[in-house]
C-alpha cells in the first residue's frame, strides 16, 4: 500500500481539514481551510484570539483529519495525522506558508501586512509527524495504514 500516494491524492481535493487541539485534558476540534508543501506540510491562516491558536501557543501537539463528504454506501477514504503546530513569524511572500496558501486559496498580499494587526490572521503550520489513512483498499473491511513522517 502506498499510503503517502493515498494521502497526496486525497489532500489535493479536499480543502478543509479538522483540528484537534487540547487544553488541561480538555480535547477541542474545528475546521480550517488548509494548503501544504511538497513535504507535506499543513499551512492555514487563524486569529490568535481563537481557541485552537490559544491552544496551540499552549500546547503545540496536534491531530486532525482530512476527509471529503461521503454518503451511505459509498466507500470512505480517511486521511488522519498528528503533529506539532506552530506559529509563523515575520512570513513574507517567498515563504512557503505563504506561497502554498496563495496558490490554494488565492490570498492577496494584503495577508503579510494582516498578520501584524493586533488580531489579524496569523499563518500556522503543522509540521507532520505521523500519517494514517483508514478505508477499503480492495477489501471487503476498512483497513488502516500508518507511515511515519519526518
Amino acid at each position: 500500500m502506498d499510503v503517502e500516494k493515498v494521502v497526496r491524492d486525497n489532500i489535493e481535493a479536499i480543502i478543509h481539514l479538522s483540528l484537534a487541539t487540547s487544553k488541561d485534558d480538555q480535547p477541542w476540534v474545528c475546521e480550517v481551510h488548509f494548503a501544504y508543501d511538497n513535504e507535506l506540510n499543513l499551512y492555514f491562516r487563524s486569529k490568535p484570539s481563537r481557541r485552537h491558536s490559544r491552544e496551540i501557543a499552549n500546547n503545540p501537539k496536534v491531530a486532525g483529519n482530512i476527509i471529503k463528504q461521503f454518503h451511505a454506501g459509498e466507500s470512505v477514504v480517511g486521511v488522519y495525522f498528528d503533529g506539532v503546530a506552530e506559529e509563523l513569524q515575520d512570513v513574507s511572500t517567498d515563504s512557503p506558508a505563504f506561497i502554498a496558501l496563495q496558490k490554494r486559496q488565492s490570498i492577496g498580499d494584503g495577508a503579510i501586512s494582516e498578520q501584524y494587526e493586533e488580531d489579524g490572521h496569523r499563518f500556522y503550520k503543522i509540521t507532520v509527524h505521523n500519517w494514517h489513512i483508514f478505508g477499503r483498499f480492495g477489501g471487503d473491511s476498512g483497513q488502516k495504514y500508518s507511515l511515519a513522517w519526518q
